[in-house]
């Protein structure tokens, strides 16, 4: 499985900080690399390690010899922080919105949906990742359309 990184910020000296998409914040020094990967001392060079950068979703790119994949920083890493995704809060908010204005509890729309109440209660707090299509079913048990956004 890869986790998707968002954000990065540099903190002080090699030291790196990667948001993923679940929400976990990771601290990472590249120093803990240098003893295997010589070539990594280059980012002691506090104008270099700072020109870092995103590489999609899945790694940091400084230069055409010096990355990192975002999987080592996710697996290797200190959790500093667990946050909830924006993107789940917006969507648990909007689901819950719907039920709502609609007069439905959580109770009527599992049974609408097939959907267990626990996990309708886990998206509408923002602590699941519903699939596109379970948001397709809730939807549609609320007379309402999905609409998907890539930005």
């Amino acid at each position: 499985m890869f986790h998707k990184a968002i954000k990065l910020e540099f903190k002080e000296g090699t030291a790196l900080q990667l948001t993923f998409q679940d929400g976990k914040v990771k601290r990472f020094d590249m120093a803990v690399l240098f003893d295997k990967y010589p070539q990594l001392l280059a980012l002691r060079n506090r104008a270099l390690f700072t020109s870092g950068r995103l590489a999609g979703y899945y790694g940091i790119i400084w230069n055409d010899d010096l990355d990192i994949e975002a999987e080592t920083i996710y697996e290797d890493g200190e959790t500093v922080r667990e946050e909830k995704p924006a993107a789940f809060i917006m969507v648990g908010n909007a689901v819950a919105e719907a039920r709502a204005a609609r007069g439905l509890s959580q109770k009527d729309l599992s049974g609408l949906t097939g959907i267990d109440q626990s996990d309708l209660s886990r998206i509408e707090r923002g602590i699941a990742n519903p699939s596109v299509n379970t948001l397709n079913r809730i939807a549609q048990a609320l007379g309402a359309t999905l609409h998907v956004s890539i930005s």
